[in-house]
């Protein structure tokens, strides 16, 4: 264990090879910025996790708050229209699928009681979204145009080691051609599912281990960028598996939690990283603000879009 921080030092021996980055916006501690969409138009929307808010910022850094729900929000995906699809809990604590209009208006997509904690949420075809569930360890599937809701994979790799366990399984999901991978931030691993012609799961299979990834985002040549949340960094990972450590706790990623590639053409080659300053697990000075990083990656990114 890690004497610093009691963490596993599982990134001690990680060659590292520090990006550019620029800290574009700061919010106060104890701000949880939990995942992030970015538009065609470079329009970055992301969740503000315990507020139950989504905020609007530019590639600039100017923000302002476009939607507030009575409840709390975790992913965020761009639906068919160009508007939101969030994850989240409504007021009584049921798992819910909303819509964010641009114009902030907010609706209910899905109500799903069975479910225990929705996390990231992934387009997997023009109007199919997968979403996972990190305490029931599976992997729903929602149909933007019937607005129906199913179990499109349940799996004991995508579940925890034991239900008191208070960290998330199952939680970043993306899918890169013809698999979808998914991280298993409990377990330490990060998983690839191949996906069949009929858009229906193979078998999981585990990518990288161990590893601590909250959610992600790829590069058009198949290069994952990830956040670590506790471990306060940002990781590539190559297609084959070899990691390396890009972004560190200097560069205000302390407590990251996910990444998105920029959308036009002066960030397409850039992610940009969201962060909670800590919340979970503090640094020696106490939780710090929440930041949104721009890191320079030199690498286009990939988006199975579906605007």
């Amino acid at each position: 264990m890690s004497e610093s921080t009691g963490l596993p030092p599982i990134y001690a021996e990680t060659p590292v090879e520090l990006a550019h980055h620029q800290i574009i916006a700061s919010f106060p501690a104890n701000t949880f910025l939990e995942n992030l969409a970015i538009a065609p138009d470079g329009a970055i929307f992301v969740t503000n996790h315990e507020a139950g808010q989504i905020l609007q910022l530019t590639p600039e850094g100017d923000h302002l708050t476009l939607a507030c729900t009575d409840g709390k929000v975790t992913g965020v995906a761009l639906a068919p229209d160009g508007g939101l699809i969030v994850t989240g809990w409504n007021a009584e604590g049921v798992s819910i699928i909303l819509y964010i209009a641009l114009n902030g208006t907010v609706e209910p997509l899905a109500i799903l009681p069975e479910a225990l904690f929705l996390n990231g949420i992934t387009p997997l075809t023009k109007t199919q979204y997968v979403t996972a569930d990190s305490y029931r360890g599976c992997i729903w599937q929602f149909d933007w145009t019937t607005r129906q809701v199913s179990i499109w994979l349940e799996h004991p790799l995508l579940a925890r080691s034991s239900p008191e366990n208070p960290f998330p399984a199952a939680n970043g999901i993306k899918r890169f051609g013809d698999a979808l991978y998914v991280s298993n931030t409990e377990k330490m691993l990060l998983l690839k599912i191949p996906i069949t012609a009929a858009e229906q799961p193979g078998e999981p299979a585990i990518f990288v281990t161990p590893t601590n990834i909250d959610d992600f985002a790829f590069d058009a040549d198949g290069t994952l960028y990830a956040a670590t949340h506790i471990y306060n960094s940002i990781l590539r990972i190559t297609p084959t598996g070899e990691t390396t450590t890009i972004a560190q706790a200097a560069h205000g990623v302390i407590g990251s939690t996910a990444v998105a590639f920029g959308r036009q053409p002066g960030d397409a080659s850039s992610i940009y990283a969201v962060t909670n300053g800590g919340m979970f697990l503090p640094p020696a000075g106490g939780v710090v603000p929440a930041n949104v990083v721009r890191i320079e990656v030199g690498k286009p990114g990939y988006a199975f879009s579906v605007v």
